[in-house]
This record gives structure tokens, sequence and C-alpha cells, in this order.
């Protein structure tokens, strides 16, 4: 088959690696490429040069552990993970799996991808492997503590501040009953962790993907497969679970039923305990989404604010009734 190249600078990055290129084209931000070997995919790496080395530690366990869907980083000729273009800009290539997106719309295909993400959560213990205490763990409540932070010095901003577009109004309207909830479900479980008996957590032994979403599961003719491991993290499994969840939810209201069957399809493939759901409820207890709408505008030009901020803020608002009922009655049965 004759070849389509495009980006000849970076397809040429091809050449470092044992494969016979039989044709490129353009993905989404990379370069896809076919070739003797399979499909592979040619993009910019922008993490840390050593996380890349704890990725490929994880993507190797996780196919001997029996996790056999998921993407491999392909080395070099010179057996490295990174190549870098004239620029020293950094490049890897990772295996491509031809399929669509996880269709979040669809319920069967979203419990089919929390069935694969405890099976993963069961292939991803590194807790024998020498380099996972290189890693830093995540900690929900330190990160919790920065978000509040945050919160108040855009409170105060918007106190003193004299000229506010509608959008600005409304928000200070709101403010103060998303920030007191965020102080409270902060502290509350900051002294749950503090206090939890028996816990493990320093260790986290067991690693998240760290971006669980949709776009990052692939409908293949062989099943569900999992990409994009570049954020994979030291961190409690539940935030996996929690991100897939929450943004499932906000698209359904809320919806008790689906987030039973969620937590219920994780359940029987890795056994859910009383403290997994306690952090569960923490984390979605948290306004997570309102910190992002007021992190977004602070962070952005206020000299124009997008017209998306007040849609979402407003979808917020209207749904936090939902959002209450589904806490009280999904985690205090």
């Amino acid at each position: 088959m004759g070849g389509i190249f495009v980006n000849d600078r970076a397809v040429s990055l091809l050449d470092y690696y044992d494969i016979e290129v039989i044709r490129t084209w353009k993905g989404r931000g990379a370069i896809l490429c076919e070739s003797d070997k399979g499909l592979f995919i040619l993009k910019e790496y922008n993490g840390p040069m050593n996380k890349v080395h704890f990725q490929d530690a994880l993507l190797n366990h996780i196919k001997e552990a029996g996790f056999k869907l998921s993407e491999s980083i392909l080395k070099t000729k010179e057996d490295e993970l990174i190549v870098y273009d004239q620029d020293r800009i950094p490049y890897i290539v990772k295996s491509y799996f031809e399929g669509k997106e996880c269709n979040n719309r669809e319920p069967e295909e979203c419990i089919q991808a929390v069935q694969m993400l405890a099976k993963l959560h069961n292939c991803a213990d590194l807790s024998k492997w020498e380099g996972l205490s290189s890693q830093p763990v995540f900690r929900i409540e330190k990160e919790y503590d920065k978000h509040n932070r945050e919160l108040k010095k855009v409170r105060r901003f918007l106190r003193t501040k004299s000229q506010k577009t509608p959008f600005e109004i409304y928000l200070a309207k709101h403010y103060d009953y998303f920030f007191d909830i965020a102080l409270q479900i902060a502290e509350e479980m900051r002294y749950y962790i503090d206090n939890e008996k028996n816990s493990n957590r320093e260790e986290f032994p067991i690693v998240c993907h760290g971006d669980y979403q949709y776009h990052n599961i692939i409908q293949t003719s062989d099943g569900m497969a999992l990409v994009n491991f570049e954020k994979c993290i030291r961190d409690d499994t539940v935030r996996d679970l929690y991100l897939f969840m929450r943004k499932l939810l906000e698209k359904n209201n809320w919806s008790q039923k689906i987030g039973d069957n969620l937590l219920s399809a994780y359940d029987n493939e890795r056994t859910l305990s009383k403290e997994d759901y306690m952090k569960l409820y923490y984390r979605f207890a948290y306004p997570e989404k309102f910190w992002k709408i007021v992190n977004f505008y602070y962070n952005s030009g206020k000299a124009w604010i997008p017209n998306r901020n007040m849609e979402k803020l407003e979808k917020l608002l209207a749904q936090e009734k939902e959002r209450l009922e589904f806490l009280e009655i999904i985690f205090h049965k």
C-alpha cells in the first residue's frame, strides 16, 4: 500500500522503531501509523520524564496479570521509551485500537466500562514493584484544602469588585451556599481519614488510571480496550470510579438508578467496602463542579465571560436538589 504522509518531521521519528511503516495519517493531535506489526499512534509526550517509565511498568504489569486490552508503549531500536525531534520535543509511540469511544448515553456500555474498571483495579497492584516508592501519593484532602483556598480568594475578589457582570452577580448570589458545603465536606473528610482505623492509605499499591472517562474507553471487535494512561497515579481506586460516575450522573440529572447500577456492576467484580463507600460519598459530596466553574472564570479573561459559564452554573443549581437526594439515598441506606 502506498504511503500517505503527514507532518514529515514527526513521521520521520518512526525510523527509530523496529517496524515497517505501511502508511500514516493524521489523528486527533497525533499521527496514526499502520505497520507490519499492527497499528500505532505517535504523539507528543507532555508528562515528567520519569513518569513514562512508571506508566510502562504499569501497562506491562496489568497485561501480565490478565488485563489484555490496554495500550502498550513501543520501545525504540535502542530500547528507549521516548524519542525527540530536532527541536527536542519528546514523543512516544503506543499501540492503537480501532473502534469507537464508549457511548456514555448507552447504559449497557457504561455498565461494561465499570466492570472493566474493576478488572483493571484487580490487576493493577504494584506493591511488589520497587519503582512504586518513587511515585508521589495523591492526597484528596490536600487537594480539597487547595480548592477551598482558591474559592476563598475568589469570593474575596467578587466581594470587592464594584462593577459586576450579570454572571458575577449571579455567581456572588449563590457563592456562599457552595463555599460552605466545600468547607464542611473537606473538614468532615479530613476527620474521617485521620481517624480511619487500620488504614493502609499510606501505601496505595493499586495504581489508578487517573483519567477514566468515556473517550479513553474504546469499543473494539475484541471487546472494550483502555488507552491514555498518562495520568496514572497512586491514589485510592475510588478516584477512577468517581470520575466516570460523576460525568455520567451530571448528564443524567443524578439518576439514582444509574448510580446504583454502576456501583453494583463494579461491586460484582471487585467488592466495595464500607470505607470505599465513605470515600466515594465525600468525593461526590464535595462541590467539585462549582469549583471548576469558579476556577475557569477566575483564571480566564474576566473582561469577556462566555455564556457557557452562566449555562453551567444554572445547570448546577438546577440539579442540586437531585444531587443531594442522590447522596442521601445511595450513601445513607
